[in-house]
């Protein structure tokens, strides 16, 4: 995933209010996550199950250890939450350790955040080597009025603030991911 497609989303996310969802019983969403390159193109389904949403002072946390240490401060904040859910992609399943929810004006947007990253894809080739620094996996969903949308991933990336203190997401490879046919299930 490149900066562009997600420093405006990501921004917004740092920005937020405390305004968020709680999901009693949780909340499920399938999707199916699309990248082509010149010489590769890809689909997979992705089912992301969350159990419960960040509360106000767990997302101040994981924002405050965006702005002051980039991805190494996130994985320390992170890596002690328990985990709140789970995101699958194919058969590759990765613990959440945060999903956060906030509305827009109509709908809202739903931010995960894993410990690990979910898949090194570089190359065209998902057997790709790990690159030090990609160390987590960010999902975005854009949902409009009943759960319907779209979104981003980012299986392994990086996380930190530009100069002017907006969040950046940088994605080890060079194909964005899209989430495509986001739907509620659950």
């Amino acid at each position: 995933m490149t900066r562009r497609a997600l420093l405006l989303t990501a921004a917004a996310v740092a920005l937020a209010g405390s305004a968020m969802v709680l999901a009693a019983g949780g909340e499920t969403f399938t999707a199916t996550a699309s990248m082509k390159t010149e010489k590769a193109s890809a689909t997979a389904a992705v089912r992301i199950s969350i159990d419960r949403y960040a509360t106000e002072k767990e997302r101040k946390a994981v924002m405050g250890a965006i702005r002051n240490g980039g991805t190494t401060a996130l994985l320390g904040v992170v890596g002690k939450m328990k985990d709140v859910g789970t995101i699958e992609v194919g058969e590759q399943k990765t613990a959440i350790k945060y999903a956060y929810s906030y509305p827009t004006g109509e709908g809202r947007i739903v931010t995960v955040i894993t410990a690990k990253p979910i898949v090194f894809l570089g190359a065209g080739l998902p057997e790709a080597k790990p690159r030090a620094g990609h160390d987590v996996a960010t999902a975005l969903l854009v949902l409009e009025g009943k759960g319907a949308g779209h979104g981003e991933l980012a299986p392994a990336a990086t996380v930190k603030t530009n100069e002017s203190g907006a969040i950046v997401v940088d994605d080890y490879g060079d194909a964005q991911v899209w989430l495509k046919d986001v739907k509620k299930t659950k």
